[in-house]
């Protein structure tokens, strides 16, 4: 039986985590998110890709792309959460669970950072947790996505 596929799809200067404000975002690198989401990915029975553009309109058709290949999206939009009503039309016409991630506490910060476009469509949100949102978020979406009354995954 294939394993659901999610999609983690990360927007501008994140490809520079680990170098960019680490005491701010912590000093993973997107490599190390990466690998790490592929690895709790099998625990939880989950097939993970994992992309990054600082170009919006790619954003929008990765997501686009996801329709009916992806079971879930893991987004972590960065400063286009803020301003991208582009990508949250594309978020609208994807059929699945997305949970929007923030390796910082966006509330804790500048104020124009409080508000997300991306959040009017996500089923969670995750913010502060810094490289272990995205672990957090594919929990989520291993429950999410679990068949009804199934156990599997579950400890007893």
């Amino acid at each position: 039986m294939p394993r659901p596929m999610i999609h983690i799809l990360n927007g501008p200067n994140l490809n520079m985590l680990g170098q960019r404000e680490p005491e701010i975002y912590g000093h993973e690198t997107l490599q190390d998110i990466a690998a790490a989401c592929e690895a709790l990915g099998m625990q939880l029975g989950l097939e993970v890709a994992l992309r990054q553009s600082n170009h919006e309109g790619e954003i929008v058709e990765m997501i686009q792309a996801a329709r009916g290949v992806a079971a879930g999206i893991i987004i972590n939009p960065a400063a286009y959460s803020h301003s991208s009503i582009a990508i949250l039309d594309a978020l609208h016409l994807f059929e699945g669970p997305v949970i929007e991630v923030h390796l910082s506490n966006i509330h804790r910060r500048e104020a124009f950072r409080h508000h997300s476009f991306v959040s009017a469509r996500a089923d969670a949100v995750i913010a502060g947790c810094g490289a272990e949102g995205y672990a957090l978020a594919l929990r989520r979406l291993a429950t999410l996505l679990r068949p009804a009354g199934s156990t599997q995954g579950r400890k007893t």
